[in-house]
């Protein structure tokens, strides 16, 4: 399932970015719609719908942990594309040029964090998000995250196929979601790297 989650949620954000003809019409809706099962969500059902295998499917429509874990990262990356023509998405761990390449949401948010102007707001929303084991309280909060890094970096390309992964382990088991939550400290508390040196300061 690993490869599968991260494979259709890469898909699915390269069709709607489209090589930069973006479907702007399904962004938009996507972005106004917090659930799947929303009336708004249908614009992105035909394109979701055909990516996903059938063991990800929902038989009794209430949406399975893939499907919420796809639509909710796919979201995310609708809200920080807004109002960019360059896409915002990238594989943390892409081969290719490192000028597609991405880097984890709570990396991001940790760049972030070195502003002592973002950091108090940041820790508010981070701390309950790592302490709370409902999955609809952790969309909730994250939604603030990635509102707060479009508005402050809105061109940092993010693995939000990395994340739909996080999206759906961290719906699984309890031990599950405890690695998922501590990966997600790991990556906002973590130091900076010792050779990176903040703006400002030079040798």
């Amino acid at each position: 399932m690993k490869n599968k989650i991260q494979k259709v949620t890469a898909s699915i954000i390269r069709q709607l970015y489209n090589h930069g003809n973006l479907n702007k019409g399904v962004l938009a809706s996507v972005r106004h719609a917090t659930v799947l099962n929303s009336p708004q969500a249908q614009a992105l059902w035909p394109i979701m719908m055909a990516e996903l295998d059938d063991e990800m499917l929902s038989r009794d429509g209430r949406p399975t942990a893939a499907e919420v874990a796809v639509y909710t990262a796919v979201r995310f990356y609708a809200i920080q594309q807004q109002g960019s023509e360059v896409l915002v998405y990238g594989p943390a761990n892409s081969q290719t040029d490192d000028t597609e390449k991405g880097i984890p949401l709570f990396q991001a948010l940790a760049k972030l964090r070195r502003n002592e102007e973002t950091r108090v707001a940041l820790d508010r929303r981070m701390q309950p998000l790592l302490a709370t084991t409902n999955v609809a309280s952790a969309i909730n909060a994250l939604t603030h995250l990635v509102s707060m890094l479009k508005a402050a970096n809105q061109q940092q390309k993010i693995d939000y196929a990395r994340l739909a992964q996080d999206l759906y382990w961290l719906q699984q088991s309890y031990e599950r979601a405890s690695q998922v939550r501590l990966q997600w400290g790991q990556q906002y508390y973590r130091p900076q790297d010792a050779t990176e040196k903040p703006e400002g300061k030079k040798n």
